[in-house]
């Protein structure tokens, strides 16, 4: 039976992804009715500037008193697409206090505090869901939380920042440098005036906190996430990567020891080969891998971001929370019963590919091969060029910590025939 008295639902944050958030719930209502088995009402829409035209928002809704807005108690839904630690850490806690429940996008805020916000959801029996907060519109943390609750997952690998992926397959198809293809990620739209974030890999880190939680069942806040910018990838890496088979792309990688005692989660520049399906991802697009060990190989692939593919997750978590609303539940909450500690991330086994500029004279492939050795560290392959005294030497590892290859590449550093290590780039889904 549908119930006539709507649903009413706070939006905290009415830009790109608010006004769509907004836009939708307009244009859709009758379909979301239908879904959900009640109307949904916009209630408010707390912001910064009131006196910016919102089209399609009746100005009798906009407010820039968030905290009253989540106080009413008579609003069943809070949608926080605010961003930041605070104000938004404040608002989403009074909304449980006060009986809301809450739809976030605030991968930051998750991140950082998502264990303590759970369980203050928890608390006040009030549902906290956050799908847009990683990859957009790609439905990716509920199949993780729920269609794959029954399975052991291994691994997380993707591409879950679509600036960076933009920058990377620009330089890998049309020879552009960094700082070129950033300018061009710029003016498209793609890029931030200020694109520290991405380039420097903190989004991307901060999805990785919140899927390796997700996924393994044990809480990964953003200071367990090993952490590399892809500023420093040139266009000879590039190159190197082509010789090999390869491409390079920025990846937030999730996965659990081969022991199964702990996890680890890292964000950093990496070459994978061409067949893997990673490596065929262009432009600003998103997609994560997912290894476990009943369903096998998956992926999930799509628009990471902008304000349509974002709002259409929220939407997504909006609807499922008002269902629940309905019927009196709540969904899935925190899951840390594993509570795996992380590992630094001089535990993680991977390949690497290391550039050297060398002397180029006789004994020098020894010397360095040496060095490998006394380290433990066993090369997979070698390729040396040079001239008039100078030389390049590539060195490609098995697999290998990435301690024992930082004591490799410190040694290496010593020696009177290495000029300097000209790049250092791992090698993963092989």
């Amino acid at each position: 039976m549908m119930r006539t008295r709507p649903l009413k639902v706070a939006l905290l944050g009415c830009g790109v992804v608010g006004s769509e958030v907004a836009r939708i719930m307009t244009t859709h209502a009758d379909d979301l009715t239908a879904r959900i088995g009640a109307p949904v009402e916009l209630a408010g829409v707390a912001v910064r500037r009131p006196d910016k035209v919102r089209e399609g928002i009746a100005p009798e809704l906009v407010t820039t008193d968030a905290t009253a807005l989540v106080k009413r108690g008579d609003i069943d839904v809070v949608v926080e697409v605010i961003g930041g630690i605070e104000p938004a850490r404040g608002l989403i806690t009074t909304a449980f206090e006060h009986g809301a429940s809450v739809v976030s996008a605030n991968k930051a805020l998750l991140a950082q505090d998502g264990a303590a916000l759970h369980a203050i959801a928890e608390q006040h029996d009030k549902d906290l869901y956050y799908e847009a907060a990683v990859a957009g519109a790609i439905p990716l943390i509920r199949p993780l939380r729920e269609s794959l609750a029954g399975d052991k997952i291994n691994r997380v690998m993707g591409i879950v920042n679509g600036t960076t992926n933009f920058i990377l397959d620009k330089m890998d198809s049309t020879g552009a440098g960094y700082q070129e293809a950033l300018d061009e990620a710029t003016a498209l739209g793609y890029a931030e005036a200020d694109p520290t974030a991405d380039v420097e890999g903190f989004d991307a880190a901060a999805k990785a906190a919140i899927l390796a939680g997700i996924a393994f069942h044990t809480r990964v806040r953003l200071d367990d996430v090993y952490r590399e910018g892809m500023t420093e990838v040139t266009a000879a890496d590039f190159a190197s990567a082509k010789e090999m088979g390869c491409t390079i792309k920025l990846l937030a990688i999730c996965e659990r020891a081969e022991d199964g005692a702990s996890v680890t989660a890292r964000v950093h520049p990496a070459m994978i080969p061409l067949s893997h399906p990673l490596a065929s991802v262009r432009g600003a697009y998103n997609a994560v891998f997912v290894e476990s060990d009943a369903a096998g190989q998956l992926m999930f692939y799509g628009p990471g971001a902008g304000g349509s593919p974002t709002a259409s997750a929220v939407l997504g978590d909006l609807v499922a929370v008002c269902r629940n609303r309905l019927s009196g539940t709540t969904g899935p909450g925190e899951s840390a019963y594993a509570a795996l500690p992380v590992s630094p991330m001089g535990d993680v086994v991977t390949r690497y590919h290391i550039s050297l500029d060398v002397a180029d004279k006789p004994g020098v492939l020894a010397q360095v091969a040496t060095v490998f050795a006394e380290h433990g560290v066993s090369i997979d392959t070698v390729r040396q060029s040079g001239k008039d005294g100078e030389a390049s030497l590539v060195v490609v590892t098995h697999r290998a910590s990435d301690a024992a290859l930082t004591g490799t590449v410190e040694a290496l550093r010593k020696l009177d025939t290495v000029r300097g290590v000209a790049s250092i780039m791992r090698v993963e889904g092989e």
